[in-house]
């Protein structure tokens, strides 16, 4: 999966290099951006200093680079990755106990094995977000879009897109049908969900790849409605276009989640890998976090921030069911993305 944070051209040229070289007992490997001092200020309040970062312009390459010898400490992957990365043997468990806000994670994004005690933590969300319907409400009705087969409705053939992503692709699918946890999919809603995607790629504009090209796309009247990332609507409402934001649709909405993993024979020290990660759930970075499109995975800091932020933010409570697209299996994704490509390509 491709990280909410998405800075185009910048990121792809600045992978290799390091935002500046800070505090070197800490190598974070992340996305651009996420090296903002607001996001970890705690940790610089101890440490004096931000952790050192380098950077990758997706998680297959950073896959790639760290199976290949590069070492980092703690690295930032959406949860879609996990599986393969912990069969690797690249990543350690978590201490819980060393996390202070473990018991205040929203159990909805950590499985419950692991809230149970009966798993361990491979991997600490800490950073999420909703993926819902957003429309021009000019050119659509709230009515039109009650319902996830506002997809299917060839009135607005031609003027619908979805991510060229295939998480965020296969929980619009598996909602639509009917399925709202895809941890332990069966055959036939596997088949169930493919299809529908299948059914409804006559109808798109496009298979949009970043938030950017999409608020063009809607921008520009090309799209009227979209399966899009929380922050699409809210830089469309700061710009004063008329848009909505409807997660209740009746079938139900969806919540994609990203956090870090503590690399196994890290290079630095293990103690500020905690208090780094520490940092980033702690109350005084939930405001910096929503501020760049992101929810804290820390459900006090979160609701620290007042509901009306949140509702503004995209991140409101929802009435429907909720699918969280936690980790799932290497063959289930892969099963997932190559039927995806298939579709995509017109079969």
């Amino acid at each position: 999966m491709t990280h909410r944070f998405l800075l185009g051209t910048a990121t792809a040229l600045a992978f290799a290099l390091p935002a500046f070289a800070q505090d070197d007992d800490l190598l974070v490997f992340d996305y651009s951006g996420f090296e903002d001092p607001s996001f970890h200020q705690p940790y610089i309040d101890q440490h004096g200093e931000s952790p050192t970062f380098v950077f990758f312009g997706d998680e297959d390459e950073a896959f790639q680079r760290l199976v290949s010898g590069f070492r980092s400490d703690v690295t930032h992957i959406c949860a879609g990755s996990v599986p393969r990365w912990q069969a690797s043997g690249i990543i350690e468990a978590w201490d819980t106990g060393r996390i202070p806000a473990f018991g205040d994670l929203d159990g909805s994004l950590l499985g419950e094995d692991v809230m149970a005690g009966t798993a361990e933590l491979f991997f600490l969300p800490t950073d999420y977000g909703s993926t819902a319907v957003t429309y021009n409400t000019d050119e659509v009705t709230a009515e039109q879009v009650a319902s996830l087969q506002v997809f299917t409705d060839p009135a607005f053939a031609g003027r619908l897109s979805i991510p060229d992503n295939v998480d965020d692709a296969y929980a619009l699918a598996y909602l639509a049908t009917g399925v709202s946890d895809w941890s332990d999919v069966s055959d036939a809603e596997f088949e169930a969900a493919t299809d529908w995607l299948r059914a409804i790629h006559e109808n798109l504009r496009t298979y949009w790849t970043d938030p950017g090209e999409l608020g063009q796309l809607m921008g520009s009247g090309e799209v009227l409605v979209a399966w899009a990332w929380n922050e699409v609507p809210v830089a469309l409402a700061d710009e004063g276009f008329p848009v909505g934001f409807e997660r209740n649709t009746t079938e139900g909405t969806s919540v994609w989640l990203c956090g870090y993993v503590n690399m196994a024979d890290g290079p630095g020290s293990e103690d500020k890998a905690y208090d780094y990660v520490n940092a980033l759930l702690d109350i005084a970075s939930a405001q910096p976090l929503i501020e760049g499109g992101f929810g804290s995975a820390n459900t006090v800091a979160l609701n620290s921030l007042g509901a009306e932020t949140l509702e503004a933010n995209g991140l409101g409570e929802v009435t429907v069911p909720v699918l969280a697209q936690l980790p799932i299996s290497n063959e289930q994704r892969q099963r997932q993305a190559e039927a995806f490509e298939r579709i995509k390509a017109g079969f």
